[in-house]
This record gives C-alpha cells, structure tokens and sequence, in this order.
C-alpha cells in the first residue's frame, strides 16, 4: 500500500513531463498484472469494458452502476490509480454531478467526461455528434465542482477534433483550463 492517496499520486504523475502509460483494464486480474508489470497507473475503459460484461460495442449500454461497480472491485484489488471513463456523464450537468461523487466514492483517482450526445460512441468509432459548447462547459463545472477530493482528476475528452466540429481547444474557457485536464492528441 502506498501512503499518498491515488488522487494525489495521478496529480503527481500527470504533472511529470514524462509520458504516463496507463494500460486499459476492465478486470482484477488484468489490473493486478498491469499493477505487476510495473504500471503507475491503469485506465478503465468503457469500450473494453462494455464487451467483457456486455458483449457489446460502447455505444451507450453501459450503465453508470456497473462502470462504478467495477471501478470499486478494482480499487479492492491494487493500489494503482485509476483513471475511469465516466462516458458522457450519463446526462446532464446534475448526472455528471453524480457520476463525479460516485467515481471518486469507489476509488477511482480520475473521470473522463466525453462530449458527446446520447446515446454515445466510442471515440474510435465513426458517426459521433457533440454537445454544444456551452453544455460541456456546465458539464465540467458540475464536475470540478462535485468533487470532494481537490486532486481528483476531471479530464475532459474531446470528440470535437478537427474535421469534426468546432475545434476541441476553443471549446473550454480558459479558466476552465486550469481546473480540469485537458489533452487532445495532436495539440
């Protein structure tokens, strides 16, 4: 057991200009190999986990209970931590609320918020629609705001890139920046 919490450890690796490689878990098995192999940190991926309990692509099947249900059994199992996709935030800017304590409750270090429309797909899957700017702006409010812990991670993920929509870094006030982790490959 490490003696800094999770929150704080990922805020430290992220903060670290070395690349953090967090490999996709959706098991305790996969995670206390990915823990064994030296990983500092493990991401729970909706996709991957949609097809393990489901059989299904993501594409919104996948409920906030079962996502936080498996994010809670792999806190139990290793220390790593994890960063969890938090798909759309399964609504509106009071789900994401929810959602955001409700993570951070099962032992979760972080949450990625999506900005698509429901239902949603995959990020690596074609036939996305985004939200508007400003309803992901009160999303990340509601999720920077809901937050017990101050190093629990909201980071935003963009499939507003270019060629598909406005542009993810004009999407964000610049206050806004500062509270919530931001990256889009290519930026």
């Amino acid at each position: 057991m490490f003696a800094v919490k999770r929150t704080t450890r990922l805020r430290q690796l992220l903060s670290d200009p070395k690349i953090l490689v967090a490999p996709g878990v959706y098991d305790g098995a996969g995670a206390r190999l990915v823990q064994a192999l030296g990983f500092q940190a493990g991401y729970l991926s909706g996709y991957q986990t949609s097809a393990s309990v489901l059989g299904q692509p993501d594409v919104g099947y996948l409920t906030m209970t079962r996502m936080v249900a498996r994010v809670a059994a792999m806190s139990e199992v290793v220390d790593l931590p994890l960063i969890a996709d938090g798909d759309t935030g399964y609504g509106n800017p009071l789900n994401v609320r929810l959602a955001v304590r409700e993570y951070e409750r099962a032992g979760a270090a972080a949450i990625h918020v999506e900005d698509q429309t429901f239902p949603k797909r995959c990020g690596h899957m074609l036939g996305q629609d985004v939200i508007d700017r400003e309803e992901m702006v009160q999303k990340i409010r509601a999720a920077v705001d809901a937050r017990r812990d101050p190093d629990f991670v909201h980071r935003r993920a963009d499939d507003a890139r270019p060629g598909r929509g406005d542009g993810a870094r004009h999407r964000l006030p610049r206050r806004g920046r500062r509270r919530a982790v931001h990256r889009v490959p290519g930026e």
